[in-house]
């Protein structure tokens, strides 16, 4: 008789109360779930670190826009970039930091009917969610996850299936940035088809 492996549970909090340069390879592996079935394995991730990062949006200190950065831990930061996509962080650190992962890529393992939906001009999986912003679309996710707990789970969450993240991940610099350009805070998964750039 097999045992039976259990459920993927919301990553807890203190996972997410730490240093966003030790959360964020951490997260590499982990699975980003929503609540209508779609979900996609992290395979690459930013680190954003507050008051210590020149391209972070809260650096300058706590806005309108950037709040939920600076509140607990383990909520979902969504901003909307270029006038037209949003983008998904997890909120790490201390409450008061400012601090978040941005999540960068997916590689997607359900409800891909819904992500090809979401995104119809996608011409196979690597495509749904090879970027930032076509996460979101593929995920859904707007300004109406901005906030949410990721630790409850209610609408999105990060869950653990026992996959560990990889033990040498590739570590790069940021991309899209006119700051902080040489900082090394994006990680990635070797070897994966879904990472946005390599």
């Amino acid at each position: 008789m097999t045992k039976k492996q259990p459920k993927p549970r919301p990553l807890p909090r203190r996972f997410y109360n730490r240093d966003p340069l030790i959360v964020a390879p951490e997260l590499l592996n982990k699975i980003l779930l929503g609540h209508d079935g779609r979900a996609g394995r992290i395979v690459e991730v930013e680190a954003y670190r507050g008051a210590d990062d020149p391209a972070a949006h809260s650096f300058r200190g706590k806005t309108p826009r950037t709040e939920v950065m600076f509140g607990v831990p383990g909520h979902m930061y969504v901003y909307f970039t270029y006038g037209m996509h949003w983008c998904a962080n997890a909120v790490c650190g201390p409450k008061g930091e400012g601090n978040a992962v941005l999540i960068r890529a997916l590689q997607p393992i359900g409800g891909l009917e819904l992500m090809y939906a979401a995104r119809p001009l996608a011409k196979n999986d690597r495509q749904l969610c090879n970027g930032p912003a076509c996460l979101t679309q593929a995920m859904s996710i707007t300004k109406l996850q901005n906030g949410i707990d990721l630790v409850a789970g209610d609408t999105c969450a990060i869950v653990d299936d026992g996959t560990p993240p990889p033990a040498r991940p590739v570590q790069a610099t940021r991309i899209g940035l006119t700051k902080a350009v040489d900082y090394p805070w994006r990680w990635y998964v070797p070897d994966s088809a879904y990472v946005s750039k390599k």
